[in-house]
């Protein structure tokens, strides 16, 4: 067994610990609304969250190309699969930072900060137009369309049923918090695992184990796998923050925030192929139905901690994969 099989495998194996990070992480994105309106127990949300994880995982590789193939050069050789070793260390010490913390930044944005900032640490090419139009673009952009429509969506379900019993209103979108919550969990997968079959199918091209830059079924199923054990592990800490600190949903309000939040992850995942961040398209879907009660009723210290870790995830993965990869070319060189 030669050095460079052996580092692949470390890659591999470190890239499925990271997707499990991002499970546990990520999870309250599908679930901490549902359970804190007591549509859903926590653990049942977070069954289901899994099932619905390894689901949306299977279902398309798009986002995975556009993260292996259009974020760097595809590096090559022993340096190449330094670079996406520290990018992945970047990205889960990041990661476990902010879940410490109960901060939910975004995974997605981790990765591809770790990416971007091992690429500089070895004088690697980054693609700034890919970074730009299939990151930063959809990171501006995707929030503010989960705010409007969140905003919007929400004052459409209250006219709707303006005249209906409030009780019997209330049991009824509870019940359907359970379909927006599944349908959230299968966004996720269809954009998070994604990004791990990414990395992994770019170490095994930088291998010269494929020829090109199609996911291999056993990189999407053990991905799939890896997110959904890490979603059913929970991620206690974010759940309170999304389900609760920003703001008290109502059963109508957190169906609202789910079904937007769901529909554009599953619409940038399939029709656009970019990989946008769950945890801003939650957040700030949640903070739109919020916002039709009155503006005070967001607790926007809250909020303004949470965007602080979305500016701060990008260069501070970047600067973590950056130390990685310097670490460890001391170490093996």
């Amino acid at each position: 067994m030669d050095a460079a099989f052996v580092a692949l495998l470390v890659i591999i194996l470190v890239a499925l610990a990271f997707d499990y990070t991002n499970g546990f992480h990520d999870a309250a994105n599908a679930i901490a609304v549902a359970v804190s309106t007591k549509a859903l127990t926590p653990r049942v949300a977070l069954a289901l969250a899994a099932v619905m994880n390894l689901v949306g995982a299977l279902l398309s590789t798009e986002v995975a190309k556009t993260v292996g193939a259009g974020i760097i050069a595809p590096p090559e050789g022993t340096g190449g699969l330094e670079i996406v070793f520290a990018a992945l260390i970047g990205a889960i010490a990041w990661n476990l930072i902010t879940w410490w913390f109960g901060l939910p930044s975004s995974s997605s944005h981790a990765l591809i900060g770790g990416l971007v900032g091992a690429a500089l640490a070895a004088a690697h090419t980054v693609q700034w137009m890919g970074v730009v139009e299939k990151v930063v673009i959809p990171m501006v952009v995707s929030p503010l369309v989960g705010f409007g429509l969140g905003y919007l969506f929400v004052l459409a379900i209250l006219w709707t049923f303006r005249r209906s019993n409030v009780a019997r209103a209330n049991r009824g979108f509870r019940y359907a918090q359970i379909a927006s919550s599944a349908t959230m969990a299968l966004g996720h997968g269809l954009q998070d695992a994604q990004k791990t079959m990414g990395v992994i199918t770019l170490a095994l091209f930088t291998a010269g184990e494929i020829d090109d830059f199609t996911v291999p079924l056993w990189v999407v199923l053990a991905a799939a796998l890896a997110i959904s054990a890490g979603t059913y592990a929970g991620g206690f800490r974010i759940m309170r923050t999304m389900g609760r600190r920003i703001i008290q949903l109502t059963p109508a309000g957190g169906f609202s925030a789910q079904t937007v939040a769901s529909g554009v992850m599953v619409t940038t995942a399939t029709v656009f192929a970019v990989p946008v961040s769950t945890t801003h398209i939650t957040t700030t879907s949640i903070m739109g139905v919020g916002a039709t009660r009155r503006l005070s009723a967001v607790r926007w210290g809250v909020a303004g901690n949470i965007v602080v870790a979305w500016i701060v995830t990008l260069p501070a993965a970047g600067a973590m994969a950056a130390l990685a990869f310097f670490l460890t070319s001391a170490v093996v060189g």
